[in-house]
């Protein structure tokens, strides 16, 4: 069947999130005359308030947004039957536009584990650097002042903060570092001053407008917005073009028939950790089993396509706030501040619109004493893996100035703070791959692995234990939120409810029962979701070791297609995405330019208008 070719561009990228930005973005500010295309499902982002908004980065993961996609996970009996939902980006600029803006980095050594030729640390850190703007604090040798991503403290401050901090190295027990995003410092808290926010604007600082937006005078760099890529055309294995069509979320009147975008040098796969692997099937691109049960004659056998599915486990725990402490909960309820605080945003890039409300963190390493309170489950994984890298952390224990949990409709109105705990390498991995429905209509067949690993429910267990001790320390503390948290057995000495303050900072630990650390480990199989961090399903590794692209990127078996976004990444990695989103754009625009001719040393120079 033959279908309309629009246009001939020199390079078309499947999919606009994040990374596309970043490498289209890279190339088009080096080589103006490169005729690019970027294809995304989702809608613009352009000075859309939701999306620029710091404050509003709940209302992109509400049950009712477009701007994400919610992806609906198989029942696994590890979580009760339950079926976990992972949402992911559906807009221009992708998870960038719609994250929590938390800035955090990988320890350096996480990339060299990657064991890839060219993506070694000491070759990313200088792109690392290259792309950011550390306004946080001068002189650091590990970060960036002169890229086109602001990292900042934002708008202004929170008091829960400096609680958590004071708690935690006083009866935690942990130092107290002002970087630990220096790629290698860890176990230590920290201020969570450093965000994706603008400190000047007060704007979330994503990759669509400080990559592609900005090059609005740059005719031959166009963004097709609404745009879902169907599959990749080819010639005697050779990428030449995209078959899509007007996505039905963002176009619902929209002609559904398809239309063909040429790509005379490159075609690069930028669908995300859903939509890579599932373009590259309906590609004919994968598995064989895969493959024949939708019907789609294979191209090339590549079994590794969809799989290696990994994430961080996340759980939210609100706990009842103080009245007089500054948190997000007025501003997200829509009350009268939210109009005090906007007045202010828009004349000086100030005040809680300029805020996410994540100011304090711990990269968390158990010491001896955690170690062996964690029991033996854990403890092969520990040896095998954490024991003798001292820059890994096993979990981000976090506070959230306000509430994170269950929709706001149906929460009394008060403040609240977030507990917030999330393991960073969990040993579970799953798959995506597309499948067919009973009424013949394309779906997904996505397991998250969620718990499959005995050892990934410890550390949550522990880390809901640690951080109650560490809330019910601080001076905001008012009790818990009972109906989100254990359902402790009546009697129970870990019983929840409202509180008039504190415990004391040397108060005794609560003691658990077994039955009480059953009603913990069955309350994490219910709620743990996805931290939002998933990769892996286009990994980058050897073909025989089911990889799906090589170190420059390539598809394994056909020629000028090439994957770029966190389906590449072959292995977890200890930090919030983003970061590693903007530095995999970032090396994939150095080896584009590379094959493509264009001298690296004007791409590396290449500013931003």
């Amino acid at each position: 069947m033959s279908h309309p070719i629009l246009s001939e561009f020199d390079i078309v990228f499947a999919g606009g999130g994040t990374t596309a930005c970043v490498v289209a973005g890279r190339l088009a500010a080096c080589d103006p005359s490169l005729r690019i295309l970027i294809l995304e499902a989702g809608q613009h982002t352009l000075n859309k308030p939701i999306h620029v908004q710091p404050y509003q980065y709940p209302f992109n993961q509400a049950t009712t947004s477009t701007t994400v996609t919610f992806h609906i996970g198989n029942p696994s009996p590890r979580l009760n039957g339950r079926a976990p939902i992972v949402p992911s980006g559906r807009c221009v600029g992708g998870c960038s536009c719609v994250n929590l803006m938390v800035y955090t980095r990988a320890p350096a050594s996480d990339y060299d584990d990657w064991g890839v030729n060219g993506w070694e640390s000491e070759n990313l850190i200088p792109l690392m650097k290259k792309l950011e703007t550390y306004e946080v604090q001068p002189g650091r040798s590990t970060h960036g002042y002169n890229g086109p991503i602001k990292v900042s403290s934002g708008g202004c401050e929170v008091g829960i903060s400096d609680e958590f901090i004071q708690v935690g190295t006083t009866y935690h027990k942990r130092h107290y570092a002002d970087d630990t995003n220096d790629l290698e410092t860890c176990n230590t808290y920290s201020l969570m001053y450093e965000r994706y926010i603008d400190g000047t604007t007060g704007r979330r600082s994503d990759a669509a407008h400080h990559y592609v937006y900005n090059q609005a005078h740059n005719p031959n760099l166009q963004v097709w917005d609404g745009k879902r890529v169907k599959r990749i055309i080819f010639e005697d294995k050779r990428a030449v073009g995209v078959e899509f069509t007007s996505d039905p979320v963002s176009c619902p009147d929209a002609d559904q028939s398809s239309s063909i975008a040429r790509a005379l040098k490159l075609v690069v796969i930028c669908g995300g950790v859903f939509g890579s692997p599932t373009i590259l099937e309906r590609s004919g691109i994968g598995a064989e089993a895969v493959l024949k049960r939708c019907g789609i004659q294979q191209l090339v056998n590549l079994p590794g396509v969809g799989e290696n599915y990994r994430d961080h486990n996340m759980v939210l725990v609100p706990y009842l706030a103080a009245d007089e402490v500054v948190t997000m909960d007025a501003l997200w309820r829509g009350e009268s501040i939210l109009q005090e605080s906007l007045v202010k945003w828009n004349s000086s890039g100030k005040s809680l619109i300029a805020q996410n409300g994540l100011d304090s963190k711990i990269k968390w390493r158990p010491d001896d004493e955690e170690l062996k309170a964690m029991g033996p489950v854990f403890q092969p994984r520990w040896k095998e893996f954490f024991q003798d890298r001292s820059d890994k952390a096993v979990a981000i224990f976090a506070a959230i100035a306000g509430w994170l949990s269950r929709p706001l409709s149906i929460i009394l109105p008060r403040n609240y703070m977030t507990a917030s705990y999330y393991t960073l390498y969990p040993a579970s991995v799953g798959s995506v791959h597309i499948n067919v429905t009973e009424n013949n209509k394309e779906g997904i067949d996505f397991t998250t692995g969620f718990l499959d690993d005995s050892s990934d429910i410890v550390p949550l267990d522990f880390g809901y234990k640690k951080t109650r001790e560490i809330f019910r320390r601080m001076a905001s503390y008012r009790g818990e939120v009972a109906a989100d948290h254990p359902d402790f057995p009546e009697g129970s000495a870990a019983a929840c409810g409202e509180a008039s303050g504190p415990v004391d900072i040397n108060a005794p630990d609560i003691v658990y029962t077994a039955e009480d650390d059953e009603a913990i480990s069955q309350f994490h199989r219910n709620i743990v979701q996805t931290a939002w961090h998933p990769l892996g399903t286009c990994a980058m590794k050897s073909e025989a070791d089911q990889g799906v692209v090589d170190a420059r990127l390539n598809v394994y078996g056909v020629s000028n297609l090439k994957v770029a976004d966190m389906s590449i990444s072959p292995l977890n990695v200890g930090t919030n995405t983003y970061s590693t989103a903007l530095l995999i754009g970032e090396r994939a625009a150095m080896i584009i330019a590379e094959d493509l001719g264009i001298d690296c040393v004007d791409l590396t120079r290449a500013q931003f208008k």
